[in-house]
């Protein structure tokens, strides 16, 4: 597909789940009158990531402000979705953010952070809380093909990050951010 990028890293917003146990797909679900997918699509853009690739697959979404593809074996896993949104990225697109739908306390202050790693050298990072790698992740363009290859069912990028340690700048994030994510209705009454 080869989306065209303006030099900064783009990003790649997961949201292709059926959220079986919240009943509803991830990316319509809804806090203060706004969906998750919305929310992700603005705090992307608030970070300075462009362009926004939004994947979908359980549920058909319109996103203002992102380019929307949808992952047709979204059952497989988030796995498919990752290679899917890498897939559609230009051949020189020089890096990309990796958000997921469900994270609503993710900001794109944390996402700024990823950047300025980056931007100082790192070709990857992973935003961490309270130590422990969580999302978002940034992976420059060098690694793109071997992270789809690593990721397997609802494994993303987890699997390349684990086999090259070596590459991984960890980004402390607690100050800024949280990991939380919305799996059950019992999640999202406690993230709202």
């Amino acid at each position: 597909m080869g989306i065209r990028h303006a030099g900064a890293p783009a990003a790649l917003l997961l949201a292709a789940g059926e959220g079986r146990r919240l009943g509803i797909p991830k990316a319509l679900v809804e806090i203060d009158g706004v969906r998750l997918v919305d929310r992700g699509v603005r705090m992307l853009h608030e970070a300075g990531c462009t362009p926004i690739v939004v994947v979908t697959g359980a549920a058909a979404v319109d996103v203002a402000g992102a380019v929307v593809i949808h992952n047709p074996d979204w059952r497989t896993g988030m796995a498919s979705s990752l290679r899917a949104g890498l897939s559609a990225l230009a051949p020189d697109c020089p890096a990309v953010v990796i958000a997921l739908v469900d994270q609503p306390r993710v900001t794109a202050a944390a996402v700024r952070r990823l950047r300025a790693a980056y931007e100082s050298g790192a070709r990857v990072a992973v935003a961490t809380y309270d130590g422990r790698p969580r999302n978002p992740v940034l992976i420059a363009h060098e690694h793109f093909a071997e992270a789809a290859a690593g990721a397997s069912g609802d494994v993303g990028a987890r699997g390349f990050l684990r086999a090259h340690p070596e590459l991984v700048v960890a980004v402390p994030c607690d100050d800024v951010a949280a990991a939380d994510d919305i799996d059950t209705p019992e999640d999202l009454e406690r993230l709202s």
